[in-house]
């Protein structure tokens, strides 16, 4: 049985399936969602990233904030959680990708691109932190778009995401700083 919450984002995934999927969108979403899987995305970002010595920082930042996404979202809270994905309870409701991982709560998904786009937003330049943040809200619309979390799984995820991005930020800067004084 489902909560009132989980009714009302229910009654909201039934109408993005009902009134949003169409055929030129189905797959262009199903694809970006599944260049998501495992983080499979952003850690190809964060390796190009280490491939530029400007840009090093960066993606050692964004490797580490996505290790921290890993741990917390997946590993440990979907786990306590342990929600149950939306197409199992919601009448209706078709999902467009396969999920093997019945746990729902939050978003891995969306945790790794929120991670990885916080990341890159206080490491690189405004333009391209602004782009990556888009593009993990993107990810986000894209699980719900395809069925496969609810909006409160994403909205989570994405918290998550930037608490994890946050802390390997501070963690970067704080060995930078340290290293400066070490070898000025």
């Amino acid at each position: 049985m489902m909560d009132a919450l989980g009714q009302i984002e229910g009654q909201f995934l039934l109408w993005v399936q009902a009134f949003l999927r169409n055929g030129i969108t189905d797959p262009i979403l199903s694809f970006y969602t599944k260049l998501g899987d495992h983080g499979l995305l952003w850690i190809a970002l964060c390796i190009g990233l280490l491939v530029i010595p400007r840009t090093r920082r960066a993606g050692l930042t964004g490797l580490l904030a996505l290790v921290f996404s890993l741990l917390f979202t997946n590993v440990l809270i979907k786990n306590i959680v342990a929600r149950t994905r939306p197409w199992l309870i919601i009448e209706g409701l078709i999902p467009l990708v396969t999920e093997r991982d019945p746990n729902s709560f939050p978003s891995g998904h969306t945790s790794a691109a929120f991670a990885a786009a916080t990341a890159f937003f206080h490491t690189m330049p405004r333009r391209q932190g602004i782009a990556a943040l888009a593009l993990a809200a993107v990810m986000g619309l894209s699980r719900l778009y395809v069925g496969v979390h609810f909006p409160s799984d994403v909205l989570c995820g994405a918290l998550m995401g930037i608490l994890c991005g946050t802390l390997a930020w501070k963690i970067s800067r704080a060995l930078q700083e340290r290293r400066e004084r070490v070898y000025p």
